[in-house]
C-alpha cells in the first residue's frame, strides 16, 4: 500500500486563468486507492484530442494558455497531473515513485478514457514519458499528431552538467521553492500565477515526487525507461510519418536549442521549430502563440 498525501481543494480556489473543474479516476489498474486528476474538457466525441503531459516541477496548470486555443477548434484536451503534482495524490516516499510509475499511469489513463486520434502534447518529463508512449502496442495507433517542446528522450546518456546540478539541488533541498523556481525563467508571471503553481504543496512532505523526479531521469543505461527510450528513437525517427510540430524557449539554460535540435534529428519529419526569443524551460508561459502556431500547422484544427 502507497503511502498518500491528498492537497486540500481549498488551495486550489480562485486560480488564475484556471477556471475548469477537475476530474478524478481512482481505479485504474495498479493504482487502486490512489486519485488521479486532470483537466477534461471539449465534446467526449471530438475528431482531436489534445493530450498534454506537464513536467517538473508543475503540473496542468501550466497548459492554460494552451487550452482556450485548443478548445476553440472543436477539440477535447485531456490535461492529466501526475501523481505528486497538482491535484492528484502525492506518495510520500521517494521510493515509490520510478519510471515506470509514471509511465504506467498515463498509459492506464488513455486506455481507460479510450482516447484516440490524440495529438500528444508534450514538454520536460511530459516528453520524457510520453515520447516512449508509441513504444506501448496499445497506444501507438492511438497517436496521430505530436506537439513537442523543451524536452528529450532518455536513453541513458547525460543531458550535461546543469541537468546533473539541478538534480542534486532537487535531491537535496526538501523544501523546493516550486512557485519561485518556475518563475526564474518566466519573468511575465504575476504572484497569484506562481502561488498557482506552489497551490498543491501545503508543506515540504507532499514534495517527495518533485524531489526525486529530476533524479529518475535515465541517464546511465541501465537505469529504468532507459530501455523505453532507446526504442522511441528507433519508432520516432524511423517509423513515425504523422504531422509533427517543434517549439522552443531559446533561453532555457538545460533543454534548449542545440538538445532540441538533436530531438528534432530523431524525429521523422519534423520541420523547422518556432523559436520563442527569450522563452524559458517552461515555454507553455507562452502558450497562446504555440498553440496558435501549431494549429495553423496542421491545418487550422
Amino acid at each position: 500500500m502507497i503511502d498518500t498525501l491528498r492537497t486540500p481543494d481549498e488551495r486550489f480556489a480562485d486560480l488564475p486563468g484556471f477556471p475548469w473543474a477537475p476530474h478524478y479516476i481512482d481505479d485504474l489498474p495498479g493504482y487502486e486507492g490512489m486519485r488521479a486528476a486532470r483537466i477534461d474538457e471539449g465534446p467526449r466525441d471530438a475528431e482531436q484530442v489534445f493530450l498534454c503531459l506537464h513536467g517538473e516541477p508543475s503540473w496542468s496548470y501550466l497548459y492554460r494558455r494552451m487550452i482556450p486555443v485548443f478548445l476553440d477548434s472543436g477539440a477535447r484536451v485531456v490535461a492529466p497531473d501526475f501523481f505528486g503534482f497538482g491535484r492528484s495524490d502525492k506518495p510520500v516516499r521517494q521510493e515509490d515513485y520510478s519510471f515506470d510509475f509514471h509511465r504506467n499511469y498515463i498509459i492506464a489513463l488513455i486506455e481507460r478514457l479510450d482516447l484516440t486520434n490524440i495529438t500528444l502534447v508534450v514538454q520536460d518529463w511530459g516528453g520524457l514519458i510520453g515520447l516512449t508512449l508509441p513504444v506501448a502496442e496499445s497506444i501507438r495507433p492511438r497517436i496521430a499528431r505530436l506537439i513537442v517542446m523543451n524536452t528529450g528522450i532518455g536513453t541513458g546518456q547525460s543531458p550535461g552538467a546543469g541537468f546533473m546540478a539541478w538534480k542534486n539541488y532537487a535531491l537535496s533541498t526538501p523544501d523546493l521553492p516550486i512557485g519561485a523556481l518556475i518563475a526564474r525563467g518566466t519573468p511575465h508571471l504575476t504572484p497569484a500565477e506562481i502561488a498557482a503553481y506552489d497551490a498543491p504543496y501545503p508543506d515540504a512532505s507532499y514534495k517527495a515526487g518533485a524531489q526525486v523526479w529530476p533524479a529518475l531521469v535515465p541517464v546511465d543505461p541501465d537505469m529504468a525507461g532507459a530501455a523505453y527510450g532507446r526504442a522511441a528513437v528507433a519508432f520516432w525517427s524511423t517509423q513515425w510519418d504523422g504531422p509533427c510540430f517543434m517549439a522552443v524557449g531559446d533561453a532555457d539554460p538545460v533543454l534548449g536549442p542545440p538538445q532540441m535540435a538533436a530531438l528534432r534529428a530523431n524525429i521523422r519529419g519534423c520541420p523547422e521549430p518556432l523559436m520563442i526569443k527569450g522563452g524559458g524551460h517552461f515555454v507553455q508561459e507562452w502558450g497562446e502563440e504555440i498553440a496558435r502556431a501549431a494549429l495553423a500547422h496542421f491545418g487550422g484544427r
